[in-house]
């Protein structure tokens, strides 16, 4: 039995459907023959993998290659191919900056503005260059040619400051030599690399990051390997490169033999001899301390 409401109460509210939002009309498809074209390539890729979906990431370079940036469409394919929803496409699409969501250039210049680079000049470079270009960080110049970001470090600190261009390394920049660069790019000049093989676009890149061959494959000697900051590490590793000498402490005369070296380094980016970083052998006494013994040495003295 239902009780009539006491007089002078309001009557309850009666449900209303509440509008969330329009549905977003349904990505198109790539014309036919695009499609063709991109099934085969993505059938290739996804017969590399024991499960499909490990083929997520270099689906997502495919369809980058394909338009230069992924867009809706090419999310969808992705989702039609692999099995997914576009929701878990888009998920990852979004997380890595490796994929673009808007239209880019060419050439993708990234100037490294992580601590090192930033200390070299790095930031410098970067303010310079979005004045040169006038675009700000993520846009494009108006010719569609370069798109200016910057980007954090890439394992390249003892070139800094360090450009890159399409993931290809320009080392121990300056803003001037940055600008003549991108000059360049723009006026379809030809640009090498200090490292690594010759440029090619962005798109051309995304494809050989979605696993097929590269164009430029036995071209990589024709601009250099790692340079010699880089391997003098590699080469101490390996002894083929002589110890630091051994210097006694507090303005001691150097043991017979131990005397410096005029000769400087052996190799390129090796410190000579000389060098007031070479020290590096364990001292019988603390330096801050004299008559204290050192402990890294204490149970030699035993």
């Amino acid at each position: 039995m239902t009780t009539a409401p006491a007089e002078g109460t309001p009557p309850a509210p009666t449900a209303q459907r509440v509008e969330l939002g329009t549905p977003q009309m349904p990505a198109p498809d790539y014309p036919n023959d695009v499609r063709a074209r991109l099934e085969g390539d993505a059938k290739e890729i996804i017969g590399r993998y024991p499960d499909s979906r490990s083929a997520l990431l270099p689906l997502l370079h495919l369809v980058q290659a394909e338009e230069g940036h992924v867009t809706r469409t090419g999310q969808r394919f992705c989702a039609e191919m692999l099995g997914l929803t576009t929701a878990e496409v888009n998920a990852v699409a979004t997380f890595y900056t490796m994929y673009r969501r808007k239209p880019s250039g060419d050439y993708q210049v990234g100037v490294c503005t992580n601590t090192l680079c930033a200390v070299m000049g790095g930031d410098a470079i970067f303010d310079e260059l979005k004045e040169h270009l006038g675009v700000g960080n993520g846009e494009t110049t108006e010719d569609g040619k370069v798109t200016l970001e910057h980007i954090e470090c890439n394992a390249a600190c003892d070139f800094a400051p360090v450009v890159m261009v399409n993931w290809e390394f320009f080392d121990n920049q300056t803003p001037q030599s940055a600008k003549r660069l991108v000059d360049d790019l723009r006026a379809d000049r030809e640009v090498a690399p200090t490292r690594g093989a010759p440029m090619c676009t962005f798109k051309e890149t995304a494809r050989i990051l979605a696993g097929f061959p590269d164009p430029r494959d036995g071209a990589v000697e024709a601009t250099g390997g790692a340079g010699a900051p880089s391997l003098a590490g590699l080469r101490l590793a390996r002894g083929e490169a002589p110890h630091g000498r051994v210097v006694s402490p507090r303005g001691e005369a150097a043991p017979p033999g131990e005397q410096p070296s005029d000769e400087g380094a052996r190799y390129p980016g090796e410190a000579p001899a000389s060098h007031p970083s070479s020290h590096d052998a364990p001292q019988k006494t603390a330096a801050s301390s004299p008559d204290a013994p050192d402990p890294a040495t204490a149970e030699e003295d035993q």
